[in-house]
């Protein structure tokens, strides 16, 4: 290769790098665009239906103070917003931050409205204000969602995604991508990896290698990346990460480090200075106290308002178990529960009624993996138990568990006595917690779910669970028995 081609080459490369960069620079700035446009119409819609309900008909003379203010009130919901940085590009797609801080710019615009009234003798009507604030907070926070849905549909088709240069040893980067792949609406898209000096291998799960740790600002360079993802390893010690920092802050990429410490997140952790030196302090699960009798209190009479409302259905579902093949209605079964107590769970019957004596001839087709038994297509369910499995219909009665204090509307799976017989020394931890009706595995693709991803996921909720994880995940349950993925 001549020089003249060797430039061009170069000249092509940036060129290229440029164009991706700016790539994902527009649609952040379309995203936030359009996150703004709601925001501002969300409010005036809450402000608008607030004004209708206190000042119902004609405006008069009266009533012009409350159209300025409503029609200036979607300026000061943005600056809240903005304030409360709502509007940061690493809160966009995922997690629960950027609802959090919609929720903490609505608390900081109702202490607003309410000092500067009281500061300046302002007569504002408590039924608009009532009306008003909280509508528009619960309209944003339904527009943010939606946006954020139609992100993760783009985002599954390959749009929108950051571009993210990996940083560590081979196996932490093969699981990296791994993950990545399976959940692409997270938004990253890892585009190369940087290794070990020593490390000569080849691509890794056909991500290109683009250099060592010590070319790491050069391939992001060279690539377009907009972040870069730095896993946990010897030698990216505090020095060589400050000075990474350095290398890529003219460029505004973003940089990420995971800790060697893995699924513990949110409010244990925090960062306090001890003599200069930052300290990463990990506080402990909070698995006793107030906040676990919130729970079971949570727990009781969402339970008990479960069983009143869907009495009709329960019903329905009954009458029609015992129409199609005159068994029983319900399936006992001895699970596991906190602390290793046994305990009789309840659910409607959808297998045949001598499903546990045909179970050994069907171990040679066990798809579960691990201590699981699962088949895709077992010959044991019944018509009417295919639909009630897909929608998780059969799973109703357990809310007299939960009633009982057995179980949790939330938590881990409810092991079998032989599973537990089986578990390794870390699985116990599922153990310590009430297991629940619904759980990360439910809303993170229930039967699909290999054995080793279904223990990650309970060990997570175990290490971080919370009274707002635990409506969240509630939340989303409703999403994932509609869709009936992983259902079988």
């Amino acid at each position: 290769m001549t020089v003249v081609d060797g430039l061009r080459s170069s000249e092509a490369e940036s060129s290229g790098a440029a164009r991706a960069r700016a790539g994902v620079q527009q649609w952040m700035r379309a995203y936030q665009r359009a996150a703004v446009a709601l925001d501002a119409v969300a409010m005036l819609a809450g402000a608008g239906v607030a004004f209708e309900v206190r000042f119902p008909g004609v405006p008069s003379d009266d009533d012009v103070p409350y159209v300025v203010f409503s029609a200036s009130l979607p300026l000061f919901w943005l600056v809240g917003l903005a304030l409360c940085r709502a509007y940061r590009p690493r809160y966009t797609g995922v997690g629960y931050e950027e609802f959090h801080r919609v929720l903490r710019a609505g608390f900081l615009l109702v202490a607003a409205v309410a000092m500067l009234s009281y500061a300046f003798k302002i007569e504002i009507a408590r039924g608009y204000v009532a009306v008003a604030l909280p509508l528009g907070v619960l309209l944003t926070l339904v527009a943010r969602y939606r946006l954020r849905k139609r992100l993760h549909r783009r985002r599954w088709k390959g749009a929108c995604m950051r571009r993210v240069v990996a940083v560590g040893h081979r196996a932490a980067l093969s699981d990296l991508i791994r993950l990545l792949r399976q959940k692409r609406y997270h938004g990253m898209d890892v585009v190369a990896v940087c290794l070990p000096p020593d490390d000569e291998g080849g691509p890794v799960r056909k991500v290109p290698v683009g250099g060592d740790f010590a070319q790491v600002a050069q391939v992001v360079d060279r690539v377009g990346a907009d972040s870069v993802a730095v896993l946990a390893c010897p030698e990216m010690d505090g020095v060589a990460l400050r000075r990474l920092a350095w290398q890529i802050e003219r460029d505004d990429v973003e940089l990420a480090v995971a800790p060697a410490l893995m699924d513990v997140a949110g409010p244990r952790i925090s960062i306090r200075p001890v003599s200069g030196l930052p300290l990463l302090h990990v506080e402990h699960p909070e698995l006793d106290g107030v906040r676990k009798a919130l729970k079971t209190l949570l727990d009781r009479v969402g339970a008990a308002l479960a069983l009143l409302l869907l009495s009709p259905l329960l019903l329905t579902v009954a009458v029609m178990i015992k129409v199609t093949d005159r068994g029983p209605v319900l399936f006992r079964q001895v699970r596991v529960g906190r602390g290793g107590r046994e305990f009789t769970v309840l659910k409607f019957r959808t297998m045949v009624v001598d499903a546990e004596r045909r179970k050994a001839d069907l171990m040679d087709d066990n798809e579960g993996g691990g201590v699981l038994f699962k088949i895709r297509s077992d010959p044991r369910v019944t018509r009417v138990g295919r639909m009630l499995r897909r929608y998780s219909l059969d799973e109703l009665p357990q809310l007299i568990n939960v009633l009982r204090g057995e179980m949790s509307l939330v938590g881990p799976r409810p092991p079998l006595p032989e599973e537990v017989a089986r578990y390794g020394g870390d699985v116990y931890r599922r153990l310590v917690v009430r297991p629940g009706l619904t759980g990360l595995w439910q809303v993170s693709g229930r039967s699909d779910l290999g054995w080793e991803e279904s223990v990650r996921l309970d060990l997570r909720y175990v290490e971080n669970w919370s009274l707002a994880m635990d409506l969240q995940i509630m939340w989303k349950t409703w999403s994932a028995v509609f869709r009936g993925s992983g259902a079988y």
